[in-house]
């Protein structure tokens, strides 16, 4: 399990910094700039977003997935929104995340206000932004895949402190359920299929607003992949131009799943995502952790490996321990009576 764990944290963090240069660019300025990403480079200077990174670092979507996890290691995997809401701010505090403009809207705005001590509710109940989705993926290793209730409940707990509205916890869950569904070794059509079934029970776990269905469109993003499984161009424009690739969670949570069944292998995942405009890292972080929950670290390039240690003040191995602690609490017990 720790080499299916271990492949979730390094396919987030890789997605995540192949992805940061063309972070919320559009394709048209992706391939104008860049021609082609087919590597790990510095944020651009014109890129507002990307310009406080360099060449390997990854964002805030790794970042904020691997301060949960330190969050739920000191409270025995029980999620717990002040330890949350703690590490997230201080992270936020020790990066300047609130003025370089590294938060998301969603996250922002919560966070201000419980650094305020007001309440964060006016905020996180109408949250329709993937700030839950971006960082939940190894939240996914901690479950098997008979227990989808208590990981769509779980993810509910972590998500609250910033994010509590039903689409965000649906498309966090749907992601937590992929990379479960991978790590346990299920074919891509079974991960799609059984994921997308999981989008109505998590849907009732947030607070209701109105969006457009992330069921629907994984089914129509799918039914691209199969349609242009030889022609990865025009597969990309139909996503990016019909289901889309910006920061809302109606999009860009189908748009990761329908990109990493199209793609399957972590490296092809990556770049794909990197190049095809967009919530570029964010997209990517999502998808290539469902890709590298199902190939597994030892599948990985070593070169990228490196790239991200030697880049990134964090050792993943010590996260993959953490985890596999959490699954170990877990399974001793689901706490939530599945």
């Amino acid at each position: 399990m720790n080499d299916k764990i271990l492949g979730t944290l390094y396919g987030l963090a890789i997605g995540d910094a192949l992805g940061m240069p063309s972070e919320l660019w559009s394709r048209r300025k992706v391939k104008d700039f860049f021609g082609q990403i087919t590597t790990f480079l510095d944020g651009p200077a014109e890129n507002d977003v990307a310009c406080n990174f360099t060449k390997g670092q990854f964002t805030d979507d790794t970042s904020q997935g691997l301060l949960i996890i330190d969050a739920l290691n000191k409270n025995n995997f029980e999620p717990s929104n002040k330890l949350i809401a703690e590490e997230l701010i201080k992270w936020a505090n020790e990066t300047d995340a609130f003025d370089n403009n590294i938060l998301g809207p969603s996250s922002k705005a919560a966070l201000n206000a419980i650094k305020t001590g007001n309440d964060p509710s006016i905020y996180t109940k109408k949250a329709l932004t993937n700030g839950a989705a971006m960082r939940i993926a190894p939240i996914g290793t901690l479950f098997s895949s008979t227990q989808k209730n208590s990981l769509i409940k779980y993810v509910r707990k972590v998500s609250q402190p910033t994010h509590a509205s039903d689409i965000a916890i649906a498309g966090a869950s749907m992601i937590a359920y992929a990379v479960c569904l991978a790590t346990e070794d299920k074919s891509w059509e079974d991960i799609m299929a059984l994921t997308n079934e999981l989008y109505d029970l998590a849907l009732e776990e947030g607070e209701e607003t109105f969006s457009a269905s992330i069921s629907e469109r994984l089914k129509l993003g799918l039914q691209f992949a199969e349609k242009h499984k030889d022609d990865e161009e025009t597969f990309a424009q139909q996503i990016y131009d019909v289901i889309g690739c910006g920061t809302a969670t109606n999009e860009s949570v189908p748009a990761a799943l329908a990109i990493a069944y199209y793609c399957k292998d972590p490296h092809h995942c990556a770049l794909f995502c990197a190049n095809i405009g967009g919530d570029t890292d964010t997209i990517g972080a999502m998808a290539t952790a469902i890709c590298g929950a199902k190939s597994g670290y030892k599948a990985l390039d070593t070169v990228w490996i490196d790239i991200i240690d030697q880049n990134n003040h964090v050792h993943l191995q010590k996260y993959a321990s953490k985890l596999l602690k959490g699954r170990d609490f877990l399974d001793r017990g689901d706490i939530y009576g599945e």
